[in-house]
């Protein structure tokens, strides 16, 4: 069986370790789990360890982000469909529900659910039986549902915005995921992971965090929480041409470049040349990516669809975009913060 470390949950801060312990705990049984926590906190992680460490560790680990569902074609991405049950339908689909027969599914950013698509699964968890579209048969299924939500889902019950029966289902076991402001003596730990772990990736010695670095990581917020931490990591790594990383404010992400900020090429200041042609250009791509999604994110006052469409994507990709870059979409609302203003 696997242990944490090796599922990447790496630390021993005491409400880490809670966390830990709940997740031990869940994995011995089959019910239903809510993980809850801020962006970049390793719900996911969570969730597949929950996963790996019981009884259908054999079975498939469907991770879905409930963000991308869309609305009209949420029954079907849960259910399935038979075979003529519209136009398109030419054969029978299984749904996520039928992909993850036998194992789990991962419903990440659960509070994104329309209010069908609440009720769609409210159905199914009260019995655990679904009817594909189109079929007369109803289907018993044998699957685990792991939900995880940033946000208060109490909180949105009580705005009308979550059901509250709904919340019950779901948290029949409830892990919360500690910010990394509430691990400081794990970011040595998790700062020697990364460094280790790309070391493999790209073939190189390992190489050192030098004692001012290490100072400057324990003193950051962390808005990002450990996913931040290893973006800043990787940063540090791929520019650093001798065995020790020096970091300094350059290596931590910025909000959307102003023309200031950008050389007489185009390339923002922060991305040297000396990386190679190849990193390079991904990390541009990608300081790009991030900054049009932010902007998107921003004009749309968190609007998921508006934002998607203003970046001429079909909504799932745009949530994909979300998911790769940790981009909080509840920090867009209206009286919200933007999580690159501090």
């Amino acid at each position: 069986m696997e242990t944490f470390q090796e599922l990447n949950l790496i630390g021993q801060a005491p409400a880490f370790r809670q966390a830990l312990d709940f997740v031990s705990r869940y994995a011995t049984c089959d019910a239903t789990v809510l993980v809850t926590g801020e962006t970049g906190t390793g719900k996911e992680l969570a969730a597949r360890a929950i996963h790996s460490l019981g009884s259908r560790r054999d079975g498939p680990f469907v991770p879905i982000n409930c963000g991308a569902l869309q609305d009209t074609l949420v029954e079907n991405e849960l259910f399935g469909h038979a075979k003529g049950a519209f136009t398109d339908g030419r054969e029978n689909t299984l749904g996520l529900i039928g992909d993850a027969e036998k194992g789990t599914l991962f419903l990440d950013e659960v509070e994104a659910l329309s209010g069908k698509a609440q009720v769609a699964l409210l159905r199914f968890l009260q019995d655990g039986t679904y009817r594909p579209l189109g079929s007369r048969q109803t289907v018993k299924a044998n699957v685990r549902i792991v939900a995880a939500s940033n946000r208060d889902l109490w909180e949105m019950a009580a705005q009308g915005e979550f059901r509250s029966d709904l919340i019950y289902r779901l948290q029949i076991g409830a892990v919360r995921m500690p910010s990394l402001r509430e691990r400081i003596g794990d970011i040595r730990l998790l700062a020697q992971h990364f460094i280790r772990l790309y070391a493999r990736r790209y073939r190189e010695c390992e190489k050192k965090l030098d004692g001012a670095s290490l100072r400057r990581l324990e003193t950051h917020d962390w808005p990002g929480n450990v996913r931040e931490l290893e973006n800043v990591i990787h940063r540090g790594f791929i520019i650093s041409d001798t065995p020790t990383i020096a970091i300094d404010d350059s290596h931590f992400a910025r909000g959307p470049s102003p023309a200031g900020d950008l050389d007489a090429c185009g390339l923002p200041f922060h991305i040297p040349y000396e990386v190679g042609f190849r990193h390079a250009k991904r990390l541009v791509i990608e300081s790009f990516e991030r900054d049009y999604v932010c902007w998107a994110l921003a004009e749309s006052q968190g609007n998921i669809s508006q934002a998607a469409r203003a970046c001429d994507k079909e909504r799932r990709t745009f949530g994909r975009l979300l998911k790769k870059y940790g981009i909080d979409k509840s920090e867009y609302l209206p009286g919200g913060e933007h999580p690159l203003s501090e």
